[in-house]
């Protein structure tokens, strides 16, 4: 089937099987390799992208459900070199085996989208369907209520 997408801010017009899962299309056609498949079931996050801003699992959709949508992934939401939500983690210790990082980023940015102010629990919950084996998520989400504060203070 023909549909057509914005993927990291590019117009994309493309064949895709009606059985194309989202993350296969993204990563095995597309080349964007930062859609980690951990789990396949929506369990695990690593394959989280915004879709119109929104964190989704792309395990669990259907590549054409993206038809006329924009996509964000980890390449494009750091086009140009480590944007700041990045230098966060970095700066923290937030990542260690770099498996779930763009996951979490992505849970984060949609988040940071969403509510510019995020609590502690809100951030918790907003990270709750990203899995992360390496860092005990401490250093995860004072990453993200770091950047929360940065990006207030700086007026973003």
């Amino acid at each position: 089937m023909r549909m057509s997408l914005k993927i990291n801010g590019q117009a994309i017009e493309t064949e895709i099987s009606p059985i194309s899962r989202l993350s296969g299309f993204l990563r095995d056609i597309l080349g964007l390799t930062g859609v980690k498949e951990g789990c396949c079931e929506g369990e695990c996050g690593a394959c989280t992208v915004l879709l119109d801003s929104q964190p989704v699992n792309s395990c669990l959709m259907l590549a054409f459900q993206a038809a006329g949508r924009e996509i964000t992934t980890i390449e494009g939401l750091c086009r140009s070199g480590i944007n700041d939500l990045q230098r966060a983690f970095l700066e923290m210790g937030a990542v260690q085996c770099g498996y779930c990082t763009p996951g979490m980023l992505l849970a984060a940015e949609g988040l940071l989208r969403a509510n510019p102010n995020p609590g502690e629990a809100e951030i918790r919950h907003a990270l709750a369907g990203n899995i992360c084996r390496c860092t005990g998520f401490e250093t995860i989400v004072q990453a993200v209520a770091t950047e929360a504060a940065a990006r207030q203070g700086a007026g973003r």
